[in-house]
C-alpha cells in the first residue's frame, strides 16, 4: 500500500495558486456591504423607525413590538436583495464556537402557494434546543427549552445566503448559557462606574465604552498533509513529531515576504471579512514558519468579539477554498512559537476621549492616573480571576514558552510610567492648594506619552502599550468574551470602590483633587507587587513572584478554582454578572471540556502508536533483520553489521517503552474515568494521564529519526511547516 505521507506530498506539489478578485480596488467601496448597519437601516426604514432603533441601540432601551416588525420587514427586504433565502439567530454557546439554526423565509399559504415572511417575533426571539449545549447542570436533557434574543447593538449580516442575527442565549429559567450575556452585563456595570469617576473631571461625559482590538495569530497547513495527520485532524495539534532541523531559529520568517499561496488566501479571506464589516487592517508573517497574524482596527468591545468569532469561521471556510487548514490551536507544534489572541483594551468616552491616554495638563493627567492606577489595582486584587479567564487545556501548552507570557499574572508598564508611579508613591502630597499647579509639588509631571516611548515585553501577560493595556495571555482559539468579561468586571468593581474612598475624604473636608491623589497614591503602594519589568521566563522571577505573593498556577483545573472563591462569589453577586449557580455551572463546563480534550488526546496517542507508529517501526526493524541475516549468511564478520544491530536494538527499546507506557496510560485513563468529582477527574487527567504524553512522544520522535524515511507514515514537521 502506498505511503499516505508521500501521497499527500504529491498532492501538495500539484497545487496551483487560485486567482483572487476583489469587488473593487478601493476597500471603502465594499466595506460592510453585507452588513445591515445604520446606513442600510436609514435606507430601508422610515425616518421615525430609524430614529427609534438608533435610540434603542445607543441607549440600550427595549425595542417596541411595532418597531421590531418594521425592522424585521426592512431586514428581510435587504437580505433577500443580497440573495438570502434563510435567517438564523447567531449565538455563542459555551462550546467556544458559534451556533446557528437556519429557517427559511418561505412559508406556504392556504391556497397552495407560498410567501416570504419574517416577523418581528422571529427577529426578537427564538427557542433553540438548549439540552445539547453545555450548561453545567443548569439544564437537564429532558428540559430542552432555551431562548435566543436579538442583540441590536451588534448588526445583522448576510453570509452564505443566510441572514445572521447576533443574539444572546439563555435558559428557560433565565440563566446565561453563552459568553455574550455576562459580557454585556459587565460592560453595563463598567459604563456606570466609569462615568461616575469621570464626573470628578468632566460632567459632560455620559457614557464610557470599552474598546478592543484583537490580534489573531494562526498557522496554515495544506489540507492533504492535515488529513494525513490523525492527531492534527482530531485534536488540532501534533501529538508526535521531531522538530525540524530548520525552524524559527534564523528568525527569517517574521515579517518576511508572504508566500504566494498564503497571500491569495489572505486576500480572499480579507475581502470576505471586510464585506462583513470586520475592519482588518494588518497582515504579516509571524515568528514561526507557516504562522501568520491578522489584526483589525479597534471597535466597541461587544462588536469586536462578535467580529473575531465570525473571523475565525471565515478563515476556516476560505482556507478550504485554497486547500489550506487553519490551525487555531495554541500550540500545534512543539518546540516553536504557539499562537495567541492579543487583546488590546482601552476606555473611550462619548466625547471621544481615551481615558488611558495621558494628557498635556495636570487635570487630564490626574484623570489618566485615576483610570490607569485603578486598572492596575483591579488586576492586582483579582489576578486569580484573570488567570482563570484565560485557562484551557490548549493554553496550558502555550503559556510560559516561546514568547508567550507565563502563568504568573503581572503588569508591565515600561520604565517611564513605572518611574512616575514610584515617584508618586514616595513623594509628599501638599494639602494646601493655592492653585492648580500646586497639587503637583513634589509629584512628577507626566509628559505626553507616545506609543513607542518604551520597550515592549513579550513575556508580560498584561502590558501597558502607550494608550491601552494589552492582555497577551489569551489563547488563539479562545472566545475573548471570557477574559474581557472578567477584566471589565474587575475594573468596574475597583472604580466603584475608588469613588467610595474618594467621597469619604471629600466628606471629611479634603479638596477633590487632593482626595483623588491621596487614594491614587494609596492604590499605587497597595498594588506595587503586581508590577514587573523583567524577564517573565526566568527562574528568578518565579522565586520573586512567590515572595511577592503572586500565584503561579500552571494548569487549568486549579486555576479555575478562582471562580468559586468567596471573594469571587461576592464580586459576581454585587455586580450581577454571574449568579452563584451560573459561576458553578461555568466552572463545571470548563473542567468537563478540559478532561475530555485530554481524554481524546490520550485515545489518539494510543491508536496512533498501536496502529501506525509501532507497525512502521517493526517493518523497518524487519528489513534490518533480513539484512543482517543475509550478511551473516555470506560469512561476513559481525563487525560489518554492528550498526544494523545497534539500530535494531534501539528500535526494540523504543517500541517496548512506548507499548508499556501506552498500556499504563490506558490504565490511568480508566481510573480517572471512574472518579465522580469532576474537579478530581480533571486533575487526575492532568497529573496522571497527561504525564505519559511527553515520555511517549520522546520515544516516538526518536523512532522518527531512526526509521527509514520512506517507511515513516506521518508527515514530518519539515513538511508541515515548509511545504508551500
Amino acid at each position: 500500500m502506498p505511503n499516505i505521507r508521500f501521497q499527500a506530498l504529491r498532492v501538495v506539489l500539484s497545487r496551483e495558486i487560485p486567482e483572487v478578485k476583489t469587488p473593487s480596488n478601493k476597500i471603502s467601496d465594499y466595506f460592510g456591504a453585507n452588513v445591515f448597519d445604520k446606513h442600510k437601516m436609514k435606507e430601508y426604514l422610515s425616518s421615525e423607525a430609524y430614529a427609534g432603533i438608533v435610540n434603542s441601540i445607543d441607549n440600550g432601551e427595549t425595542i417596541p413590538r411595532d418597531l421590531a416588525e418594521q425592522v424585521a420587514a426592512a431586514m428581510r427586504a435587504w437580505a433577500m436583495g443580497k440573495g438570502a433565502t434563510h435567517y438564523t439567530h447567531w449565538f455563542q454557546p459555551l462550546t467556544g464556537t458559534t451556533a446557528e439554526k437556519h429557517d427559511a423565509f418561505f412559508e406556504p399559504t392556504a391556497d397552495g402557494g407560498a410567501i416570504e415572511r419574517f416577523s418581528g417575533d422571529a427577529l426578537a426571539q427564538q427557542e433553540p434546543d438548549a439540552s445539547s449545549f453545555p450548561s453545567g447542570g443548569i439544564r437537564n436533557t429532558f428540559e430542552a427549552r432555551g431562548y435566543t434574543a436579538w442583540d441590536p447593538s451588534s448588526p445583522a449580516f448576510v453570509i452564505a445566503r443566510t441572514l445572521c442575527i447576533p443574539t444572546v442565549f439563555v435558559s428557560y429559567t433565565g440563566e446565561a448559557l453563552d459568553y455574550k450575556v455576562p459580557l454585556l452585563k459587565a460592560l453595563s456595570v463598567l459604563d456606570k462606574a466609569a462615568v461616575d469617576v469621570c464626573h470628578y473631571f468632566d460632567k459632560s461625559i455620559e457614557k464610557v465604552n470599552a474598546s478592543l482590538g484583537i490580534e489573531q495569530e494562526y498557522f496554515l497547513v495544506d489540507t492533504a498533509l492535515f488529513n494525513a495527520r490523525p492527531d492534527l485532524f482530531l485534536t488540532g495539534r501534533t501529538l508526535f513529531g521531531h522538530i525540524s532541523a530548520k525552524n524559527q531559529q534564523l528568525e527569517d520568517h517574521y515579517f518576511g515576504s508572504i508566500p504566494s499561496r498564503v497571500y491569495a488566501f489572505m486576500q480572499d479571506m480579507e475581502t470576505e471579512a471586510l464585506q462583513l464589516g470586520i475592519p482588518l487592517k494588518t497582515r504579516h508573517n509571524e515568528v514561526a514558519p507557516s504562522q501568520f497574524e491578522c489584526a483589525p482596527i479597534y471597535e466597541e468591545i461587544n462588536l469586536a468579539i462578535d467580529h473575531n468569532q465570525l473571523l475565525m469561521d471565515i478563515m476556516d471556510r476560505v482556507a478550504g477554498r485554497h486547500n489550506f487548514k487553519v490551525l487555531l490551536h495554541e500550540k500545534p507544534y512543539a518546540g516553536i512559537n504557539g499562537s495567541g489572541k492579543h487583546n488590546n483594551w482601552s476606555l473611550i468616552t462619548n466625547t471621544g476621549k481615551n481615558l488611558l491616554s495621558p494628557g498635556k495638563t495636570p487635570k487630564n493627567n490626574l484623570q489618566f492616573l485615576a483610570f490607569f492606577v485603578n486598572t492596575i489595582k483591579a488586576v492586582h486584587e483579582h489576578a486569580d480571576l484573570l488567570r482563570a479567564s484565560i485557562a484551557s487545556v490548549n493554553n496550558d501548552h502555550r503559556l510560559g514558552a516561546n514568547e508567550a507570557p507565563p502563568a504568573i499574572i503581572s503588569i508591565f508598564l515600561g520604565s517611564q510610567l513605572n518611574d512616575v508611579l514610584d515617584e508618586i508613591d514616595t513623594s509628599r502630597l501638599s494639602k494646601k492648594i493655592k492653585d492648580e499647579n500646586s497639587l503637583w509639588q513634589g509629584i512628577p509631571k507626566i509628559p505626553q506619552i507616545l506609543k513607542d516611548n518604551t520597550d515592549r515585553n513579550r513575556t508580560s501577560p498584561f502590558a501597558f502599550t502607550g494608550n491601552k493595556f494589552e492582555l497577551r495571555a489569551v489563547g488563539s482559539s479562545a472566545n475573548s468574551a471570557s477574559p474581557m468579561t472578567i477584566l471589565n468586571l474587575i475594573v468596574a468593581d475597583q472604580l466603584k470602590k475608588f469613588k467610595v474612598d474618594v467621597d469619604k475624604l471629600i466628606k471629611k473636608g479634603e479638596k477633590k483633587d487632593v482626595a483623588l491623589m491621596m487614594i491614587i497614591k494609596k492604590y499605587i503602594k497597595e498594588s506595587r507587587n503586581i508590577r514587573f519589568e523583567g524577564n517573565g521566563y526566568s527562574e528568578e522571577w518565579e522565586k520573586e513572584a512567590a515572595v511577592r505573593g503572586l500565584a503561579n498556577i500552571k494548569t487549568t483545573p486549579k486555576a479555575l478554582d478562582a471562580l468559586l472563591t468567596e471573594k469571587a462569589t461576592e464580586l459576581f453577586a454585587e455586580t450581577g454578572v454571574f449568579s452563584r449557580r451560573e459561576a458553578h455551572a461555568r466552572h463545571e463546563i470548563l473542567l468537563d471540556a478540559f478532561y475530555k480534550k485530554l481524554q481524546i488526546e490520550a485515545r489518539v496517542i494510543g491508536e496512533l502508536v498501536m496502529n501506525v507508529i509501532i507497525p512502521a517501526a517493526i517493518a523497518y526493524q524487519s528489513r534490518l533483520v533480513e539484512n543482517v541475516k543475509g550478511l551473516k549468511a555470506i560469512g561476513l564478520d559481525e563487525s560489518t553489521y554492528a550498526a544494523q544491530l545497534d539500530i535494531i536494538n534501539k528500535v526494540a527499546g523504543h517500541i517496548n517503552f512506548i507499548k508499556t507506557n501506552v498500556d499504563e496510560m490506558v490504565s490511568e485513563r480508566k481510573k480517572a474515568n471512574a472518579i465522580e468529582d469532576i474537579r478530581d477527574r480533571a486533575i487526575s487527567y492532568d497529573e496522571k494521564v497527561k504525564s505519559y504524553f511527553a515520555p511517549i512522544r520522546y520515544h516516538v520522535d526518536k523512532l522518527e529519526q531512526l526509521v527509514d524515511d520512506a517507511l515513516w507514515p506521518l508527515p514530518k514537521f519539515r513538511e508541515l511547516l515548509f511545504t508551500k
